[in-house]
């Protein structure tokens, strides 16, 4: 990837020092929320230039930062694990393997299986590489890094762990490793990064899940195709892990001759210019929407299924309560959900991805907004709500559902009602997080709270009136 010239002689105005309890203000019933959060990591007003330009310059420096990098693998996992786990060492003797062997280790920067990957790299010789997330209870760079940056947005930060990178290794986590992990694999799905290797260490931890994803999203809701999943490896030492590795070809960067890569029609240039008005697009949008709830699942769920209808019934309790639904705007839960609020007069607003067949929207929408960057369009689809109602899904799915609640763990924002339709459905999940707060201890008990099971669409009700 090269470097973003033109932009990097150019002056970007540096924002004001932001505190958090200045920008993580939810809107009254009664004004339209100027604000998004979410992805973010924040919220975001685009009436502010300054927010805007924060966002534009994180992601241009971090290409930059990037574009001296070679053979990268990402190493994702908990920052709760310590020194005396068994996956910290495996974690460590992994970033050895890397760091003799030629490779740039990427990681989160922080502590826990962070700094075990970046302990080896650079004990190994290597390039030990952090990418560091600010947050309200800060976390420092650890000792282990010998080349560092830091974003303040989790979306943007996301988008750099994710862009270079030749191979992902998922260790053990919590929320927010699962967020990166379900990030990953969903853009893969799409076509929006290449089909790299995706090693998962710990059959113990990530077996539950892998289980979970074919029975219920693959097989039961069809969301999934299973031959994705079979593409992961499964691991329990770093030997293991680096044998899927070691022959991995270096990827062009974003924009380098001879990518692929979806974004860089015009050069990288170009492409910042084009989210950032996607961005100030989105955040207009988003001052027309008020007393909103979002309602997310997956599109293979078709007229009749028992999950359609109580998508359509959600609408129309919605739509009946005065709420505006907002959904991604394509088929099966998003229809059903857009149908109700559609057929009650509501509100109905459908946020979706624009391909090259043109917007995949579905006939029952008042109001939407097309987006060729995902993750712009994730950011604006999951802006403040007064609940996030959670069908059966597939990537897609889970991966909104562990950025909202990595924000509200990580207190980027405030605690809102995040809800589950379908106990059946979701029952192995809750299963597999309880065991993260209790076993694995890569949670808080505590985080467990954030989620609601309910089995009949009137259940959502008293959420909304707390």
């Amino acid at each position: 990837m090269p470097k973003a010239s033109n932009l990097k002689n150019s002056t970007l105005p540096k924002a004001d020092p932001v505190k958090v309890e200045d920008i993580i203000k939810p809107a009254t019933d009664t004004e339209a929320s100027p604000a998004i959060a979410a992805s973010a990591g924040a919220v975001v007003n685009y009436r502010d230039s300054w927010r805007i330009f924060r966002i534009i310059t994180e992601f241009v420096e971090g290409y930059q930062f990037l574009a001296d990098l070679k053979k990268e693998v990402t190493i994702l996992g908990s920052a709760r694990i310590p020194s005396n786990n068994k996956y910290y060492k495996i974690a460590e003797d992994l970033g050895y393997l890397l760091g003799k062997n030629g490779f740039a280790t990427i990681t989160g920067g922080g502590p826990g299986i962070m700094e075990a990957a970046n302990k080896g790299a650079f004990e190994g010789g290597g390039v030990s590489v952090g990418l560091n997330i600010q947050l309200p209870r800060e976390q420092r760079v650890n000792p282990y890094v010998n080349k560092s940056t830091a974003f303040y947005y989790f979306f943007s930060r996301k988008v750099m762990l994710t862009s270079p990178a030749n191979a992902f290794v998922f260790f053990p986590g919590g929320f927010g490793t699962l967020d990166e992990f379900f990030e990953v694999v969903d853009n893969m799905e799409n076509g929006h990064i290449p089909k790299v290797p995706v090693i998962l260490v710990g059959k113990e931890f990530w077996g539950p899940i892998v289980s979970f994803l074919k029975a219920k999203s693959a097989r039961d809701v069809h969301s999934v195709d299973e031959e994705e999943i079979n593409r992961w490896q499964v691991v329990e030492t770093a030997k293991e892990a680096f044998e899927f590795i070691k022959d991995t070809s270096d990827r062009p960067h974003v924009c380098e001759p001879g990518s692929t890569d979806l974004y860089c029609e015009g050069g990288l240039d170009w492409s910042i210019f084009r989210i950032m008005a996607e961005l100030v697009d989105g955040f207009e949008f988003l001052t027309k929407i008020s007393n909103s709830v979002t309602v997310l699942g997956t599109k293979s769920l078709l007229p009749g299924t028992s999950y359609y209808n109580a998508a359509y019934e959600v609408g129309q309790l919605l739509a009946e309560n005065q709420f505006t639904i907002v959904t991604g705007g394509g088929p099966g839960i998003m229809e059903a959900a857009n149908k109700g609020a559609f057929e009650k007069g509501g509100v109905s607003v459908g946020i979706n991805m624009r391909v090259e067949k043109g917007e995949r929207v579905n006939n029952y929408i008042t109001k939407s907004l097309g987006f060729f960057f995902p993750f712009v369009r994730k950011l604006i689809i999951t802006s403040p709500a007064k609940a996030f109602i959670y069908f059966p899904g597939g990537f897609g799915t889970l991966h909104q559902l562990f950025e909202m609640l990595t924000l509200q763990e990580t207190k980027k924002i405030e605690p809102i009602p995040t809800i589950l339709y379908g106990r059946e459905f979701w029952k192995p999940l809750l299963d597999i997080i309880h065991s993260m707060s209790y076993e694995f201890k890569t949670i808080s008990q505590i985080d467990e709270d954030f989620l609601k099971v309910i089995n009949d669409p009137k259940d959502i009700l008293p959420y909304l009136k707390k």
